[in-house]
């Protein structure tokens, strides 16, 4: 697959905000400074499509893209990191439960870690919240370039055994630098989408 058409529909501050459609929905998760932006600007191969930033915690509401007249690309706020208050913080928790439970569209949640780090446990909590909802995960490993080649196999057992993965789901190496595993998430979605 190759994402010749991307385009920014809105921002949403709940779930009811999301264009009613029967389109498959594609959700990107993950800490606030775990690269998301950067990766759907990658997969879409656009570099401003999705507004990077160097301060953590950019994305502060569902961002919705559309993309090959086809399919929906939902992108949830980052957690961890960003620096809010704790009324934002539950908001933005309100915000991506409400569409994990609600969305009846969304055919894979895309949970972005660092490669370089063991999975934080609010890595862990939004997995285990994903299964909870049998939600289909694929985790996507980011930064890849950052780290040496030797310790990939380190690397990669520490995020399986942190978020002890389940059957079905899968496992991505990333580099939003050198499109490392870019054509693998997009066989992924090429997969899942339902016309």
């Amino acid at each position: 697959m190759v994402i010749t058409k991307a385009e920014f529909v809105k921002s949403a501050v709940k779930y009811e905000g999301i264009p009613v459609h029967l389109q498959s929905e594609f959700m990107f998760c993950g800490r606030s400074n775990v690269g998301k932006s950067s990766f759907i600007n990658a997969l879409t191969n656009r570099k401003k499509l999705a507004k990077t930033s160097s301060n953590p915690g950019k994305t502060q509401t569902l961002n919705i893209y559309y993309l090959n007249d086809s399919f929906y690309f939902i992108d949830v706020p980052g957690y961890g990191y960003a620096n809010v208050s704790k009324t934002v913080k539950a908001s933005f928790g309100k915000m991506i439960e409400d569409y994990i439970v609600h969305s009846k569209q969304l055919k894979v949640a895309f949970l972005l870690v660092d490669f370089r780090h063991k999975p934080t446990q609010d890595d862990i909590t939004m997995y285990k919240y994903l299964k909870y909802y049998d939600k289909k995960v694929c985790v996507l490993a980011t930064k890849a370039d950052k780290v040496k080649k030797s310790e990939y196999g380190k690397n990669k057992k520490i995020i399986l055994e942190a978020l002890e993965l389940l059957p079905g789901d899968d496992f991505i190496l990333t580099s939003s630098e050198t499109k490392l595993g870019i054509n693998l998430v997009l066989e992924k979605i090429e997969q899942n989408i339902e016309e």
